[in-house]
């Protein structure tokens, strides 16, 4: 990945080089994102990407810009509720455990008489704003047990 690091040249022989946020020429920023360079065109008429130009009239996209796109990508996917699912083993139950470091966290669910342990990362935990008391489902796939917290009924329609 190619950045523009270069000030400008101010044309007073300095060599001087003022450092500026990263920039990934819009093809590449295009190719991060998985859509096309026109996608990115249409997202600065609109208003939701900034697009700087050189004085040669190419387009930059700070690195910055790019990494916001991507975050929002990745929480948009979270709200939507869970439709369908392959598993079966599904137990609503209880946090009564959380045991997290910097990267890991040990996750312990009580549903009914069954007492559920997920391993996961901490990541995950923060995500999903888990904490003791919460309710959760205990989806169980072959070995491993997925958590899943269910929508509260304010939400439903």
């Amino acid at each position: 990945m190619k950045t523009k690091r270069d000030g400008g040249g101010g044309g007073d022989g300095s060599g001087d080089k003022v450092d500026q946020p990263a920039q990934v020429r819009i093809g590449e920023a295009a190719a991060m994102l998985g859509v096309s360079v026109e996608s990115l065109r249409r997202w600065e008429r609109d208003g939701r990407l900034r697009i700087v130009r050189t004085s040669s009239g190419q387009r930059l996209i700070p690195l910055s810009e790019v990494l916001r796109l991507l975050e929002d990508r990745r929480h948009a996917g979270i709200d939507r509720p869970i439709v369908a699912q392959s598993a079966r083993n599904r137990f609503p139950g209880v946090v009564t455990r959380i045991e997290k470091d910097r990267v890991a966290a040990v996750v312990e669910i009580m549903a009914g008489p069954h007492r559920l342990v997920s391993l996961m990362t901490a990541e995950a935990v923060d995500e999903m704003g888990l904490q003791v008391g919460d309710e959760a489902i205990g989806v169980v796939k072959a070995t491993n047990l997925i958590v899943e917290i269910p929508s509260t009924k304010e939400r439903k329609s």
